[in-house]
C-alpha cells in the first residue's frame, strides 16, 4: 500500500512539494497536466517535466488523476475514434516515466456535485456537502454558484471554458441513457484496456459522484451490481475501480465495507480514495473530518476490508477540510490532508500488527 495526496502541479496548487514530502507516510502524489484540452495527446516533455519536478522533491508519482475523456468518447459519436487513439498514445507516453495507474472517471457533464463548497461545520472549519434543494435549481444557477464559490481556483471537471455552455452540452446527452452510454464506454475500454496490457499500465474508474442521477443525467458507476458488470464486460486485471469511499457511500443502500472486501479480493481495486462523510438526512451529506466518529462510516471497517483481503494499491485520504485558517482549493488544503493520512496510516499499522 502507497499512501498518496493529490497535487495539481507548480501553476494550479498552492501547496509546494516540500510540504506535502513533510507528511509522514506520504511516499508519492497522484498528479495530471491541466494545460493540456481535453482530447488531445499529452506530450511527453510535459509528462516528464511535472515527473522530474516530483522525483526531484524526493516523491514518487506513479498515478494520474486524470486523463480526463473528450464527451465524444462518452457521447458514441464518430468522431471518438480519433480521441480513443489520442487516448491510447497518452497511455504510452505516460508508461515511459512509469506511470502505474490511470484514475479517470465516465460521468455526463459533471465529474462531481456539491452544492455548498464552503459548508461551516460546528468547530468552525469548513468543507463541501450536497444538498437535494441546492439542485433543484436551473442548471446555470448550480453551475454559477458552484464556480462562484471555487475560491478562485479552476475545479477538476468544472471547467469554465467547458461550463460556460451547459445547456448546449446538456442538448448532446438528450438521447443517451444508462445502456447507451455503458455501450459506450465498453468501446472505450475494449480500445485501451490491450494497450494498457501492453505498457503494464491499469484503468481505474472513479465512481459516480453522486452515484444515482440527477438533471436526469445517465448514471452507470454507482453499485456493486455496476462494477461487477464493468469488471466483466472486459475482463482483465487493466479495467478496475478507483474506490472512493465517500462517492459510493453516498448512496445509503451501498454496503461501502462489502464492496471494499469484494472487489479487493477480486484484484480489481487498484487506487482508493478514503474520506469519511457525515449523512445529514436522505442523501444530504457534507465530508466530515476522517475520523469515524465524525462520519458516517466506520474507518476501521474500511481499512479492515482493504487490508485483509489484499489491497496493494494506491491510496490517498482524498479530501480535506479547511482548518486553522487555511484558505485554497476546496478540499484540497494540506492539514486536514495530512492529519487524514496519518489518520489511516494509523489503522492500517494496527492492522499489520495484529496480523
Amino acid at each position: 500500500m502507497q499512501m498518496t495526496m493529490r497535487w495539481f502541479g507548480p501553476v494550479e496548487d498552492k501547496i509546494p512539494l516540500e510540504h506535502i514530502r513533510q507528511v509522514p507516510g506520504v511516499e508519492g502524489v497522484v498528479g495530471a497536466l491541466y494545460d493540456v484540452s481535453v482530447g488531445d495527446v499529452w506530450p511527453k516533455d510535459k509528462i516528464k517535466a511535472l515527473a522530474d519536478q516530483v522525483h526531484g522533491a524526493g516523491l514518487k508519482m506513479e498515478v494520474i488523476e486524470s486523463v480526463n475523456i473528450h464527451d465524444d468518447i462518452k457521447l458514441g459519436v464518430a468522431s471518438r475514434d480519433q480521441y480513443i487513439e489520442n487516448y491510447k498514445q497518452t497511455i504510452r507516453h505516460l508508461a515511459e516515466i512509469s506511470i502505474k495507474v490511470i484514475c479517470y472517471n465516465f460521468m455526463p457533464v459533471f465529474d462531481w456535485m456539491k452544492t455548498d463548497m464552503n459548508y461551516v461545520l460546528p468547530d468552525g472549519s469548513l468543507t463541501m456537502a450536497f444538498e437535494k434543494k441546492d439542485i433543484d435549481k436551473s442548471l446555470d444557477e448550480v453551475v454559477k454558484e458552484v464556480l462562484e464559490n471555487s475560491n478562485g481556483f479552476a475545479l477538476p471537471g468544472w471547467e469554465p471554458e467547458r461550463l460556460a455552455k451547459v445547456q448546449e452540452l446538456f442538448a448532446k446527452y438528450k438521447d443517451v441513457d444508462d445502456e447507451k452510454l455503458r455501450e459506450n464506454l465498453v468501446y472505450f475500454l475494449k480500445a485501451v484496456i490491450p494497450v494498457c496490457e501492453e505498457v503494464g499500465i491499469k484503468m481505474a474508474i472513479h465512481p459516480d459522484d453522486p452515484p444515482y442521477s440527477i438533471f436526469g443525467l445517465p448514471r452507470i458507476i454507482k453499485n456493486r451490481d455496476d462494477l461487477d458488470w464493468l469488471c466483466n464486460a472486459v475482463d482483465s486485471e487493466a479495467n478496475g475501480i478507483t474506490l472512493c469511499t465517500g462517492s459510493i457511500a453516498e448512496e445509503p443502500a451501498n454496503d461501502v465495507y462489502d464492496i471494499l472486501a469484494e472487489f479487493t479480493r477480486r484484484k480489481r481495486i487498484h487506487f482508493a480514495h478514503v474520506r469519511n462523510i457525515k449523512i445529514i438526512k436522505d442523501k444530504d451529506f457534507y465530508e466530515s473530518a476522517h475520523l469515524s466518529p465524525y462520519g458516517s462510516l466506520d474507518m476501521f471497517k474500511v481499512m479492515k476490508a482493504l487490508h485483509d483481503n489484499g489491497f496493494d494499491g494506491y491510496i490517498r485520504p482524498d479530501h480535506g477540510r479547511f482548518i486553522w485558517g487555511e484558505t485554497g482549493r476546496p478540499g484540497y488544503g494540506l492539514y486536514d490532508r495530512a492529519l487524514g493520512a496519518n489518520y489511516l496510516l494509523g489503522l492500517w499499522e494496527a492492522l499489520e500488527k495484529q496480523r
